[in-house]
């Protein structure tokens, strides 16, 4: 920036330290204090970088979301249905019991508790989710358009299932549950998947 001091930090390792503390935290858990010993620079770089504290967490969350959450984006691209949802369901679970990361979701863990006040946290995460969900019900479309699902099919319902599953998969790896325990879960979703998209 013209005039003004270089940056002494790398700021995608400073986004990605602003990513642990709101998904350890939470987004009220996680006060400026928190943050900023977190990210390991001061108020004053956090708010001229940033700006406010629910700019970093939409900026956190982007950031999540290219990082943690790439396999989702990459399962899409699978040939068929089937594997969109095997590589969803398994990988899920891997992401959500990563070694060095907090367990679960930061979609679910960071607005989850939001009081009145920070309402539009948890409206923010939902919308995201959506979007996820959304994503998957065009891509399970696409499968019945090309004959890869049945012409009864129901996208949306179908994709509301997967994720409403992966949801509740995140509540219970935050809960303690193992990748093992997780995984096993994963494969009775997906048995329920083919089940329901197999013609009778």
């Amino acid at each position: 920036m013209p005039g003004g001091r270089p940056r002494s930090f790398d700021v995608d390792d400073v986004l990605d330290r602003a990513v642990d503390a709101f998904w350890r935290h939470g987004y009220e858990g996680a006060s400026l204090q928190v943050l900023t010993g977190a990210m390991g620079i001061n108020k004053t770089s956090m708010y001229a970088t940033f700006g406010s504290k629910q700019d970093l967490f939409h900026r956190a969350v982007a950031r999540y979301a290219e990082v943690d959450m790439a396999y989702a984006r990459q399962a899409l691209d699978r040939p068929t249905a089937h594997d969109v949802v095997c590589a969803l369901l398994r990988d899920n679970a891997d992401a959500l019991t990563q070694p060095g990361r907090p367990p679960g979701c930061l979609s679910i863990q960071g607005g989850v508790s939001c009081g009145p006040g920070n309402a539009g946290v948890s409206e923010f995460l939902a919308a995201s989710r959506l979007a996820g969900e959304q994503a998957l019900a065009d891509r399970l479309a696409r499968a019945v358009d090309d004959g890869d699902l049945p012409a009864t099919t129901d996208p949306a319902a179908l994709a509301r299932f997967v994720m409403v599953f992966a949801e509740g998969q995140a509540v219970h790896a935050a809960a303690g549950v193992q990748r093992e325990q997780l995984r096993e879960a994963a494969a009775i979703a997906l048995a329920a998947f083919d089940h329901t998209t197999t013609d009778r």
